[in-house]
């Protein structure tokens, strides 16, 4: 009986290669690997970083490969399936990013320190600066970075998932942040301006398609719980403000606290009497003697007591940005900060009322407090 043709094609020595090749191959894979942890790591990196430059600063960029024909290499396409994001009472456990956006004048080691003290996923956290270019922009600049040099080679756990640090395109309306000058009532439609300048262009360069919350918080905030943003998702609003105070000593010299932000606020008749007799172009600001709006301030309605109940909610007209949590949704809907009078308002009261013309409620925490 004669051998098939294919058989007879075929030289003996292929086979055997074929066999020893075969059996090397098996040995391979069944053999214990001695940096398996290594390579898992390794794979672990590689698949938690960017694809391209268009991905959202969560993670590192991964630069394309160069083939040696010098060819250059064209981004992916990559798909965001913006339906599937989510913006839950379980942040955490659900893996929802969140960007915290801090507009920076100065550098308080306090504020660093309140947020490395955050216990949400660091990995969940992704951290964004603006800072103007002034002498004093300078040294806050350089100050941070010093603490981001620290933090972002210590442990894991502690490092952020990505860190922005953006500087301002336009001068500063005043020069000095000292608190007496910030609040001047002659500095105020100009520094709102400025700050919603800045807080646009931070905001607007740093949201990405994997952004499910964005947190507010000003660089002079150095005490909140360290559940803040869990516990501020927990009531699952859209526009959420807890209630910021300060610390100071009294005459005596004891440490005690007092209302800071008034911001926060419920509208009130006499105030929509006094808009509408304002040019368009007129604001209205809280906190003056000589301007009484007579709204309901949530500064002022705050339970100090140790058993308050710091779950107690209330509608808001008006919000302040100290600490401010915004789904992201409502950023991407359009709702921004002012930076012109938006119905006589400027700034983060100017993008409460624009969140609530686009159907977005406002919320505030009067006994939940941040410092």
């Amino acid at each position: 009986m004669s051998l098939p043709r294919s058989l007879r094609r075929t030289n003996p020595i292929s086979i055997a290669l074929a066999i020893i090749l075969s059996l090397g191959f098996l040995i391979f894979l069944l053999s214990p690997s001695s940096n398996a942890a290594a390579i898992s790591t390794a794979k672990r990196k590689f698949n938690n970083a960017a694809a391209h430059p268009l991905s959202p600063p969560t993670a590192p960029f991964r630069k394309p490969v160069i083939p040696s024909s010098g060819e250059r290499v064209p981004p992916p396409v990559v798909h965001y399936h913006m339906n599937n994001l989510t913006t839950t009472i379980d942040p955490a456990g659900n893996q929802e990013i969140v960007l915290i956006l801090t507009p920076l004048a100065r550098f308080y080691q306090g504020y660093w320190d309140n947020l490395l003290s955050l216990s949400y996923p660091h990995s969940l956290i992704a951290l964004g600066f603006i800072i103007p270019k002034t002498r004093e922009g300078n040294a806050a600049t350089a100050a941070l970075q010093a603490a981001i040099a620290i933090t972002q080679s210590g442990s894991e756990e502690k490092r952020f998932a990505s860190i922005t640090i953006l500087r301002q395109d336009f001068d500063p309306p005043i020069v000095s942040q000292d608190e007496s000058e910030r609040h001047k009532k002659e500095n105020q439609r100009a520094r709102r301006s400025a700050m919603s300048r800045a807080r646009n262009s931070l905001l607007f360069t740093t949201i990405g398609p994997s952004t499910s919350w964005v947190l507010w918080l000003d660089s002079d905030i150095i005490e909140s719980p360290s559940t803040l943003i869990q516990d501020l998702a927990s009531h699952d609003k859209p526009i959420l403000v807890p209630n910021c105070f300060q610390r100071y000593k009294d005459e005596k010299g004891h440490m005690n606290t007092r209302p800071y932000d008034y911001n926060s606020w419920q509208d009130s008749q006499q105030a929509a009497d006094l808009a509408a007799s304002m040019g368009p172009d007129d604001i209205l600001l809280e906190g003056y003697s000589d301007m009484a709006t007579f709204r309901t301030l949530m500064a002022k309605v705050a339970d100090e007591a140790e058993n308050r109940d710091q779950k107690a909610i209330i509608p808001l007209d008006g919000v302040g940005g100290t600490a401010l949590l915004v789904k992201a949704d409502v950023h991407r809907d359009g709702a921004m900060f002012p930076p012109f009078a938006f119905y006589h308002l400027m700034e983060t009261e100017g993008f409460a009322k624009m969140a609530r013309r686009l159907g977005w409620g406002c919320w505030g925490l009067p006994n939940y407090f941040v410092r």
